[in-house]
Order: structure tokens, then sequence, then C-alpha cells
């Protein structure tokens, strides 16, 4: 068998591998062969026939306004670990005696 000839049909080989959605593993334990061979030939054949990227197409924006910062948050973190959080401008006395009495 020619060289040329053995090429194509690794080729060939490769290109069953990238339309049969396997894993080069399963698909060497399919068709026999040691995992590093399909490896070789699918890195050749890659590199030998480059796919072509398809075109991007950029669709044009507009930023409206810069969007309001998001607002602060009062942390608690209680002596046994929990957590709460109040809204920026939260009763400071409803906090207090909310932390006092979940403090029992």
């Amino acid at each position: 068998m020619s060289k040329l000839v053995e090429k194509q049909e690794w080729f060939q080989v490769a290109e069953a591998f990238e339309a049969s959605g396997l894993t080069q593993k399963e698909f060497s334990a399919q068709r026999g062969l040691r995992l590093s061979t399909p490896q070789s030939w699918v890195y050749r054949r890659r590199r030998q026939c480059p796919q072509k990227a398809p075109a991007v197409r950029l669709l044009p924006v507009e930023v409206s306004a810069i969007a309001p910062p998001s607002p602060a948050l009062l942390k608690v973190v209680l002596a046994n670990g929990a957590r709460l959080r109040f809204p920026a401008g939260a009763d400071v006395d409803y906090v207090a005696r909310l932390v006092t009495s979940l403090g029992r």
C-alpha cells in the first residue's frame, strides 16, 4: 500500500472519529486501535486541514444609562453564627431589638 493511500485512509478514520461523537478512547476501543493512533491522525488532519471558523456577526449596542449602585446592606452576624441582612436605611432600633431577642 502506498503512503498516500494509507494517509488518505487514516484521514478518513480521523473524520469518522470526529463525526462519531465518541471520545478517542471509546472510538479506539470500538475499532480495535491503540489510543495513540487516532490521536495522532486526528492531530495531523486538523493541522493540515484547518476548519474555517464561522463568521462572527456583531450587533450594534447602545448604552442607555449607567446602572445605579446596589444599595448597601447592613449585615449582622450573631454569636451562634446566624447571619442577618437588612437593607440600607433599616430602622436601627428594630435591628437591635431583633438581635437581642434572637440572642436569647
